[in-house]
């Protein structure tokens, strides 16, 4: 079945205009994958080349513009896209999966960026004096063409916090989104880039590993910035290297979950837990992907949880009363199935649980129900992987020591949570715990737009933003007198 097109369906987008290519691939819902979204052009190594010249010839220009005409426009720019949030909902659902409530927030989110970015870069921009004797001021500069290469998974909101920041400091960007959902960021970033001169926001679409092989080796691109898995960032690392290109990167994630003796694990607390677990249908790099829970709690924690997960109801997004969508893609969905199948294999206990919306079309679509594994132990792979999908093992712990040793015991550092009703031991163990940020009490994410805090070990390559980004997007150097 094909559905009604969007307007950037096939289309790449190069100096202001949007290009149609022979070549292209459908875009499928996976709640139904016999439905035709829209396509998504595959561009050529030619076609990436003309674009990251037609960025180098905007930025000439677009660097040297007054930083007030930037938030002018970028504020223009936002309440244009809050007028088409609502009409493109059902859009992303359909390519992405996602429940209606989770869409519905990542676009507004994509929003709330847009206008604090602006505000932001107004003070942000301003020289900084130094103390001492010299007047020394620190004082910023655009750095150049900017490649944005965004996953499936969250694509709105990966891509504006990367988008957004980059132009408002004075670079151009040329922007390959995933494949499997580019079409809602598309006709979004399309909105964006009517209001702002052509060649300021490019976009490409196609092979991850043509494309970004493109525009991580070419010395016309100064930055990328990166969000997908560390297997594909230490190739764009490598890439990158020849040409010494500042690198930014959201990478993987194995986030504990940590639950003390004394926790408070109520009713409210099992249902942010499980939030932590299921958001996205578990296909969020920051998510709980392993849950130690005290001993001594273990049985209570796990029964509760059980009987939480029970509530979920899986189904189309576009439906009201689903809480969880399907898995985005087959190869995902095929992977998660494979590696329950091999722990179960393995010893391990799987309870799987939830409802199905609709069990007469439910093979139709990428559905799993979510499921909790217990009886395994550190080393079991489900324990080890980034699962990206509705599965949780739990396993227990004895003391606070142990439970930082075995949350350290990865290669990832993204996120962890400490649930305790002792704030100030979940203090001394988030100082402990070899991660980017640390939540107490639940397993979210910040509230305010303006902070990112990177991953540590391979979930990560940046630093601590607290102004939307803007500070990784620019340059800054030293003004003497």
């Amino acid at each position: 079945m094909i559905s009604t097109y969007p307007v950037v369906s096939g289309k790449y987008l190069i100096n202001g205009e949007w290009k149609e290519i022979t070549e292209t691939v459908d875009v499928i819902n996976p709640a139904n994958t016999s439905e035709v979204v829209g396509q998504v052009a595959i561009c050529s190594e030619e076609v990436v080349n003309e674009t990251i010249e037609v960025a180098v010839k905007a930025y000439e220009t677009w660097s040297r513009s007054d930083v007030k005409d930037r938030a002018t426009r970028m504020n223009t720019a936002a309440e244009e896209l809050a007028k088409i949030i609502e009409e493109n909902v059902t859009v992303f659902v359909r390519e992405n999966g996602k429940t209606l409530v989770e869409a519905k927030k990542d676009l507004l989110r994509c929003v709330e960026v847009m206008k604090g970015c602006a505000t932001e870069v107004l003070n942000w921009w301003q020289p900084e004096v130094l103390p001492g004797n010299q007047n020394v001021q620190v004082r910023r500069r655009a750095r150049g063409v900017t490649a944005i290469i965004t996953p499936w998974n969250s694509p709105m909101i990966l891509t504006f916090k990367r988008v957004i920041p980059a132009i408002l400091a004075g670079n151009t960007v040329v922007v390959k989104p995933a494949t499997n959902c580019p079409l809602t960021i598309m006709t979004c970033l399309k909105v964006v880039a009517e209001h702002f001169p052509p060649g300021v926001i490019n976009i490409v679409s196609g092979s991850g590993k043509a494309i970004g092989d493109t525009l991580c080796s070419d010395s016309r691109v100064r930055t990328v910035a990166f969000v997908g898995s560390t297997e594909t960032g230490k190739e764009i690392m490598k890439k990158s290297a020849g040409n010494l290109q500042k690198v930014y990167m959201e990478l993987g994630g194995n986030d504990p979950a940590i639950i003390l003796e004394d926790a408070n694990m109520d009713e409210a607390a099992i249902k942010r837990l499980r939030m932590g677990i299921l958001r996205a249908a578990g296909q969020v790099c920051s998510a709980v992907k392993r849950v130690y829970v005290h001993e001594s709690r273990y049985d209570e924690v796990v029964k509760k949880l059980t009987k939480e997960f029970g509530r979920v109801v899986v189904g189309d997004g576009i439906q009201p009363d689903v809480t969880m969508g399907p898995l985005n893609n087959k190869a995902q969905f095929d992977y998660v199935n494979e590696l329950i199948k091999r722990t179960a294999q393995s010893g391990g206990k799987v309870v799987t649980t939830g409802l199905q919306l609709n069990p007469e079309t439910w093979d139709q679509g990428y559905y799993m129900l979510p499921s909790i594994i217990t009886g395994v132990d550190q080393q079991s792979e489900v324990v080890r992987v980034e699962q990206f999908g509705p599965v949780i093992p739990i396993l227990p712990f004895s003391d606070v020591d142990e439970a930082v040793r075995l949350a350290n015991d990865s290669e990832f550092g993204l996120r962890a949570s400490v649930w305790t009703v002792n704030e100030e031991l979940a203090i001394e163990m988030a100082d402990r715990l070899e991660a980017g940020a640390v939540f107490h009490n639940n397993h979210t994410v910040f509230s305010e737009l303006a902070l990112d805090f990177p991953g540590l070990k391979e979930s990560g390559v940046s630093r601590e933003t607290r102004h939307c980004g803007l500070e990784f997007f620019a340059d800054s150097y030293g003004f003497a007198d």
